[in-house]
């Protein structure tokens, strides 16, 4: 084909994309075009539910209309005209990506669901045209055979790499037939997970517990008792309370109910809310989801999904992750025999002779913490009000760090009202970001605490990141302060790592961008946020009382150090036991037949190593929503790898001076600023010294001797 036909083919190809646009789509549709707000913010002003669907169709066309031109395209390849071109492909697709993924995860209703069941297989045979186009493919392995003649730079060599590493493992070299079978497998996977992710919020929303005995709640405080109360107005009940379910398998309100029946009640709620045989049960679609995966990754040559996932991870088999995983159980299960003794003594010291159940755990870990630090949680919960947190917490200690100033945007369109702007001000002046909060639990919202963002950064593209933090904490009644727990606290902080992470991206190339990152990476820079919530000079400067501003007296801070490392057996644990489920589920071989969801997760917690009859996993299989909808699969560890990797780091600060600007910049240059832009290892060697072990983590919880 001569230069003058290619361009002919991509008139026609755009023209037919227009054609499908068509002219009353082409002047209402507000993704069609750049966003005119600062950052290219989502217009949400401007923004129906009816413009998303319509504008993935246009945006999936335009991009294949791309996408085949550079196949086509008549000139021999070249790191512009082929990797660059892709990466400038797709701007409408991204741009409703982004701005769905966002609200539908934190703000979703019965039209965007039927968006999201139409379109997540449309994408993902979209995915698959781009990585399955064998002259695409043709011209990206002619680049990268020739990677070292043809003069690319650092981030220019790794783009191609990841490109090239990304068409192989979508099954590039696969014969046409297989290739077939594997566009069918991608078509119903993301069905599945799909449909996982619908049901699953339909049965945490339906699992509330509803009450309607005041004395039933005996011990919740008066906050507790207005929010519960609000949530039940919410659900349209009257004389009642509702105690809405988090993700996780424990809720937050087992601490401090009273009433033993009450909190069997919730915990069954949390434990079986998607189990009840009804259109709520997620057993089905876990059982296929785990089959079709370990067939595909046995049709690309994998003997597991874990195997296929891993590839370019950190760890980077399941071995070393089970290796890794290994390594924390002796310590963990010790300091669990040791909480799980406290426990007993406990319920014994309350004037009660039954044996501990899951339900019970937080309740008397409570009055063991008390007992032993004389720590209520709800005495320092007026010290922690979230606009506080966040204004001279979170924002302060990345002023200290990294020099950033946030100005409050009130001109910023939302998606919801309870949705709040900042813009970001980098230490020269500069504009860097927009980030949006989101902290209040809907029943319309996933569980949860997540960052993502609604535009990325890339010099390439000219755009500045446009990020988001969510979360679920209790909403206030009205006119009520919003007083959050110290683990919420803690919740923020690890956000806006991510946020952080994102905010500092520096690369040219989108697909290198920010936190895309291997899973095994990414939590590094949040759960290394953590640490500045209990830093001296941050702390002292957020935890104020919300009514008089005092700070919080020196021995209830003492108190709150002290028990920071308290019921860590039961922390780590919980963890390691859905980090091993998760890994279990996806080293099915191909031949393993369908399983059975209940008993293959009570063979997997048995053989665990680890108490997980009192200390059940953070999440069972039917509500894993991580690993079954939101990319975790065979990624939970990463959690802990990255913690590994937090605490080693976070070692490095304290060894050379803590919170000052000059450790920020290094950090940011080193880690937070890179993306994607080169191995793992060697960055962090780069940063650290060394490579991470796991004594700096462990010693950080507490389960092995010596300072921090």
């Amino acid at each position: 084909m001569n230069r003058t036909v290619w361009l002919r083919t991509v008139a026609a190809c755009l023209g037919g994309w227009a054609a499908l646009s068509g002219p009353a789509h082409a002047a209402d549709n507000p993704f069609l075009t750049a966003s005119t707000l600062p950052f290219q913010a989502p217009r949400f002003d401007l923004i129906h539910d009816g413009d998303y669907q319509p504008a993935f169709e246009q945006g999936m066309a335009q991009q294949m209309a791309e996408i085949q031109a550079i196949a086509d395209y008549p000139a021999p390849p070249t790191f512009d005209n082929t990797i660059a071109a892709m990466e400038r492909s797709g701007r409408v697709l991204d741009r409703v990506s982004e701005t769905f993924d966002g609200v539908y995860q934190a703000n979703t209703n019965p039209a965007l669901d039927a968006v999201q069941t139409a379109i997540a297989p449309k994408l993902a045979q979209h995915q698959d045209a781009i990585y399955l186009n064998p002259g695409l493919f043709a011209r990206v392995r002619t680049l990268y055979d020739a990677r070292a003649t043809l003069h690319l730079t650092e981030e220019q060599a790794q783009l191609l790499t990841v490109y090239y590493q990304q068409f192989i493992h979508a099954g590039a070299q696969l014969s046409a037939a297989d290739q077939a079978t594997l566009r069918g497998l991608n078509t119903h996977l993301s069905q599945l997970e799909t449909r996982f992710q619908q049901t699953l919020l339909t049965a945490t929303r339906q699992g509330a517990l509803v009450v309607w005995r005041p004395a039933a709640l005996h011990g919740l405080d008066r906050a507790a008792l207005d929010a519960a109360a609000e949530a039940a107005r919410g659900r349209g009940l009257t004389d009642a309370w509702a105690l809405p379910l988090q993700n996780t398998t424990q809720q937050p309100d087992l601490q401090s109910l009273t009433d033993r029946a009450t909190r069997q009640a919730l915990f069954a709620d949390s434990w079986l809310r998607a189990e009840h045989g009804d259109s709520g049960d997620t057993r089905a679609v876990i059982a296929e989801l785990a089959q079709l995966r370990a067939r595909k990754a046995a049709l690309l040559g994998y003997p597991d999904y874990a195997s296929y996932v891993l590839y370019d991870q950190m760890a980077d088999t399941p071995a070393k992750v089970q290796r890794f995983i290994a390594q924390l159980v002796p310590a963990t299960l010790a300091e669990q025999k040791r909480e799980i003794a406290d426990i007993r003594a406990a319920i014994h010291v309350d004037g009660q002779t039954f044996q501990p159940q899951p339900w019970d755990w937080t309740h008397y870990a409570e009055q063991v913490r008390k007992a032993r630090y004389d720590l209520d949680q709800n005495q320092v919960k007026p010290y922690f009000e979230l606009d506080r947190v966040l204004r001279d917490g979170v924002f302060f200690a990345a002023n200290r760090l990294y020099g950033l100033t946030f100005t409050e945007r009130k001109d910023i369109p939302v998606y919801n009202p309870d949705v709040r702007v900042f813009q970001v001000t980098d230490k020269d002046g500069s504009p860097l970001a927009l980030i949006y909060f989101d902290y209040f639990k809907r029943d319309n919202k996933n569980g949860g605490a997540w960052m993502s963002n609604f535009v990325g950064q890339s010099h390439l593209l000219g755009t500045k990141p446009v990020v988001y933090n969510v979360a679920n904490f209790t909403k206030p009644a009205p006119g009520q302060p919003a007083l959050i727990s110290f683990d919420d606290v803690t919740t923020m902080f690890h956000e806006f790592g991510h946020a952080l992470h994102g905010m500092f991206a520096d690369q040219t190339y989108p697909t290198l961008s920010g936190t895309a990152v291997a899973r095994d990476f990414v939590e590094f820079p949040s759960q290394f946020n953590e640490h500045w919530a209990l830093d001296p000079i941050v702390f002292a400067h957020y935890a104020r009382q919300y009514q008089t501003g005092a700070a919080m007296p020196q021995p209830l801070v003492d108190k709150i150090r002290k028990a920071a490392r308290f019921d860590q057996g039961y922390a780590l644990g919980e963890v390691i036991a859905a980090a091993k489920l998760d890994m279990d589920w996806h080293m099915l071989p191909a031949g393993a037949p369908r399983q059975d969801v209940d008993r293959f997760e009570a063979d997997s917690l048995a053989r665990s190593g680890l108490d997980t009859t009192d200390v059940p996993p953070r999440y069972r299989s039917s509500y894993f929503l991580h690993i079954w909808a939101n990319g975790y699969a065979a990624g939970y560890y990463a959690y802990l790898w990255t913690e590994m990797l937090d605490d080693a780091a976070f070692s490095w600060f304290r060894a050379h001076g803590g919170l000052t600007r000059e450790n920020g910049q290094r950090f940011r240059d080193m880690i937070l600023s890179r993306g994607h832009t080169m191995a793992y290892g060697p960055m962090f060697r780069a940063f650290y010294g060394q490579d991470p072990d796991i004594t700096p983590m462990l010693r950080h919880r507490g389960l092995v001797p010596g300072q921090e």
